[in-house]
């Protein structure tokens, strides 16, 4: 199966990183080729990728009218990974675990928000997954500018069962949602091998899914408007989450 990923950062992250087999560069002929697309262009040749100039308007069809940014990627499917390769990266950077896991987003607006959070505080693992929620598509991968192309993304059959296995090998759960049992984010040690667990847009977490967790936590709110989106809240306490280690990494060294 193959792909077309579109927009400078996906383009450029996704030949950076040359985790997918890449099979060809799609350019708008009449592009200034400085800057970004130039970059876009060089990498592509360092890597032996064909570099193909095309009508503006043939890449507005092939891409069904996205913001492509005048370029396009020919490339192999999202390569996810096994969860164990996510705790296994935990392990190697001496690190308590640090895991996202999604259940059943389906924008990829926020999906991608979330994806490029992640991948910049240094996540170890992402999980989503295989049913009733969006992949990692080639939307996800713009709105993710990329980041995507550097992360470890496992997909598993259930995510209840997912959280039962993780806290078998010692990893808390913390799901991200204002119910009775949640506590404000501040007030709960995060600074512990955790999977944090952020539910779909309006619904919320699954009932298995929220039942598994050890842990709710919450944003206090002091607008009119009660909640924020999947993407800023989930954000916010993972940017919160590596702080917290970070400081103490620091203090301990």
């Amino acid at each position: 199966m193959a792909e077309i990923l579109y927009g400078r950062n996906a383009v450029r992250e996704a030949l950076r990183a040359q985790r997918r087999t890449l099979h060809q560069l799609l350019v708008s002929s009449g592009a200034q080729e400085t800057g970004s697309l130039g970059e876009i262009i060089k990498l592509a040749e360092q890597a032996n990728v064909e570099v193909l100039r095309v009508d503006r308007h043939d890449l507005d069809r092939q891409l069904r009218q996205v913001n492509h940014q005048s370029v396009a990627l020919k490339c192999s499917d999202y390569p996810y990974v096994e969860l164990e390769e996510c705790l296994s990266l935990a392990e190697d950077r001496n690190e308590p675990a640090l895991l996202l896991m999604l259940d059943h987003l389906q924008d990829p607006q926020n999906i991608g928000t979330l994806l490029r959070t992640a991948e910049v505080i240094g996540v170890h693992g992402v999980i989503i997954p295989g049913r009733r929620a969006a992949d990692v598509t080639p939307a996800v991968v713009n709105a993710s500018a990329g980041a995507t192309e550097h992360l470890n993304i496992a997909m598993v059959t259930n995510l209840a069962q997912t959280i039962v296995n993780l806290q078998r090998s010692g990893v808390w759960s913390v799901g991200v949602e204002n119910d009775e049992r949640a506590q404000d984010y501040d007030r709960v040690d995060l600074n512990i091998p955790l999977v944090l667990v952020i539910g779909a847009e309006g619904a919320g977490m699954a009932r298995l899914t929220r039942e598994r967790c050890d842990y709710m936590v919450r944003l206090p709110m002091r607008g009119q408007i009660d909640s924020l989106n999947a993407a800023t809240a989930g954000s916010l306490v993972l940017y919160h989450a590596w702080r917290i280690r970070d400081r103490q990494s620091h203090l301990t060294e």
